[in-house]
C-alpha cells in the first residue's frame, strides 16, 4: 500500500465543481483510492512534455490522468476530463 498524500491540480477542481455532486463524490473517493494503490489505476501510461510517465485510468465516462510521484510521496492528479469510453 502506498499511502502517499493527495494533490489535485487546480484546473481538475475548477472541472469538479461543474460535475453534479454524486460524480464529485464518486471522483473524489477515486482519487483516494488511486492515492493508496496507484498501479493498481494505471490503465496505460503516456509521456509529458518532459519525458515523465503519466498514468491515465479511465473511470467511466472519465479519463483522470495522474502521477506517482514517488520521491515525494505524493500522487498528483493532473487533469480529469471526459474520456473517450465508457466502461
Amino acid at each position: 500500500m502506498s499511502g502517499s498524500g493527495l494533490f489535485i491540480a487546480v484546473d481538475v477542481l475548477d472541472f469538479l465543481r461543474r460535475l453534479p455532486p454524486r460524480e464529485q463524490r464518486d471522483l473524489l473517493k477515486r482519487f483516494r483510492e488511486i492515492a493508496e494503490f496507484p498501479s493498481r489505476f494505471a490503465d496505460f501510461a503516456e509521456q509529458d512534455a518532459t519525458g515523465r510517465r503519466v498514468d491515465v485510468h479511465v473511470f467511466g465516462k472519465f479519463a483522470v490522468k495522474f502521477w506517482d510521484d514517488f520521491a515525494d510521496r505524493h500522487v498528483k492528479i493532473l487533469d480529469l476530463h471526459f474520456s473517450d469510453r465508457a466502461h
